[in-house]
């Protein structure tokens, strides 16, 4: 057996897209959990991968997307997640993390075979994720309370469709087993 990576899906967000407002008071009933799942997964010497979309900014590296979402108006969503100095930093430009991404190279480096994945969105990039991750045969972990969604009845059926056809272990955050 390998080891595990967190990989924390597009929170570094300034939330000025369409359906932001629908997704926010998810988000800030996730962030607790994020937080505590980020910190322990430092604490553990776990890695931790940011994987996040670029907004479209082709020019910008992750450092200018951090900065976007914290002059955005939901910054103290973006500040408790932030990346540390040990993070590492996959920019992605589609919903799965690992479409024209270096990031299955990046796990292949760290001899990772079980990803945990959580933040946004279930029904979008966290599932496509957990598609691309479970055909690369990867174990995937889902806690499903370090997830922010915008629809409830979508993200629901995504976090079925990941257990049942994707062998995703769907867990909360305080259980999840790096």
């Amino acid at each position: 057996m390998g080891k595990s990576a967190l990989i924390v899906i597009d929170m570094i967000n300034a939330y000025d897209h369409p359906d932001a407002e629908l997704l926010v008071p998810s988000v800030r009933t996730a962030l607790p959990q994020l937080t505590r799942l980020i910190d322990r997964a430092r604490t553990e010497g776990v890695p931790v991968i940011y994987a996040n979309d670029n907004f479209g900014e082709w020019r910008s590296h992750h450092g200018e997307l951090i900065e976007t979402a914290l002059s955005g108006k939901n910054a103290e969503l973006v500040e408790p997640l932030l990346p540390d100095g040990d993070s590492l930093f996959v920019v992605k430009a589609r919903h799965s993390i690992f479409y024209e991404t270096p990031l299955s190279y990046l796990l292949a480096q760290l001899g990772v075979d079980h990803v945990v994945l959580c933040g946004q969105v279930t029904e979008q990039c966290v599932l496509y994720s957990a598609l691309d991750a479970h055909i690369r045969q990867l174990r995937v972990t889902v806690p499903q309370d370090a997830l922010a969604h915008i629809h409830e009845d979508l993200a629901k059926a995504a976090l079925r469709m990941m257990e049942r056809n994707m062998s995703a272990s769907i867990r909360t955050a305080d259980i999840v087993a790096f």
